[in-house]
């Protein structure tokens, strides 16, 4: 495991436990020692110390600020979209290429079962190697990726299956082909065509959910963060970039730009924030995606109760009630 800085006095405390634990699993221990006394007490110091480990962990993350929840989401080790597609669904089965200039792997997208029920998924990937990330092109769609994700949502309509998107990019790609071959336009369509699609769809910001990027798949009956993610139309680099000259005062940006997302639920930006293991979901993948998981089957249940007519109606009103502002 990785670690961040704000986390070191964690990495040193569980370094401790695991070298304690290699003594206490090597088999010449017992032979050597004969003792079964000092067995126990081996023991007895690795409990006290993995109670002293859990309890720094809920210190440490009880007050994180805005700049180290950035962190996290943007953390090495923290679940990608298919790291949640393989243990939230089941039968997943990809499909590629956007029917007009090719594939893009940014974008993984296919037909899988959430409980056993049908569902088109749509995810951005990053990558976790060098070779996959350059070859998923560090989680930045281009045009294709977002039109091969129009071209499965619409084969969801068809089909009347829920689509869930997860979210998790820096940014689409701003490269000179991708905007050769219409990046702008790609997203504009995708936010039109989403929003006058009648299945019901879940947006889920599980990293990062930054600028058009994001919104690229991000439109539906509402918008749900883990609790260590963001969403934000600039990185906390690109604003401080602009009001400073110097990415060196993103933390300073991090805590004025409120994109966090328990500040963005009290905001009313956003549905709802999925929680997190303790201590972050790149520590316990299946716990994450079973809270994922919980979530997604509770929230389709609710939409499911309202009927396409009043689900319509209640995400025009939401996307329509963003940018008020009083005299």
């Amino acid at each position: 495991m990785q670690y961040l800085t704000f986390e070191q006095p964690i990495a040193e405390l569980e370094l401790k436990i695991k070298a304690l634990r290699a003594l206490a699993q090597e088999a010449h221990f017992s032979d050597h020692l004969g003792d079964a006394k000092a067995k126990l007490d081996l023991s007895s110091e690795l409990n006290k110390l993995e109670k002293k480990q859990e309890k720094l962990v809920k210190d440490v993350f009880k007050n994180l600020s805005d700049w180290q929840v950035i962190q996290l989401a943007r953390h090495p080790d923290r679940p990608y979209a298919m790291d949640y597609i393989d243990r939230a669904l089941t039968e997943f089965d990809e499909f590629h290429g956007d029917r007009c200039f090719g594939d893009d792997p940014a974008i993984v997208a296919g037909t899988a079962r959430l409980e056993g029920r049908p569902v088109m998924v749509i995810g951005q990937q990053k990558g976790r190697s060098t070779k996959e990330r350059l070859h998923r092109n560090f989680g930045m769609p281009h045009p294709e990726g977002y039109r091969k994700a129009l071209r499965l949502m619409e084969m969801a309509q068809r089909f009347n299956l829920p689509i869930i998107t997860l979210i998790d990019t820096p940014g689409a790609y701003p490269g000179i082909n991708a905007e050769a071959r219409g990046q702008s336009e790609a997203i504009a369509r995708n936010l039109r065509e989403m929003a006058a699609l009648t299945v019901p769809i879940i947006p889920v910001i599980i990293g990062e959910g930054c600028s058009g990027g994001a919104l690229g798949i991000g439109v539906g009956d509402g918008l749900w963060m883990f609790e260590y993610s963001y969403f934000a139309t600039i990185s906390p680099e690109g604003c401080a970039s602009i009001l400073w000259k110097s990415a060196e005062f993103a933390p300073k940006a991090a805590e004025i730009m409120n994109i966090t997302a328990k500040k963005l639920q009290s905001y009313g930006i956003i549905d709802g924030v999925i929680s997190e293991p303790l201590g972050g979901a790149h520590r316990n993948y299946d716990s994450a995606a079973e809270n994922l998981k919980n979530y997604l089957l509770k929230i389709l249940s609710d939409l499911d109760k309202l009927g396409v007519e009043k689900r319509l109606e209640r995400r025009y009103e939401r996307l329509m009630n963003f940018g008020k502002f009083e005299a």
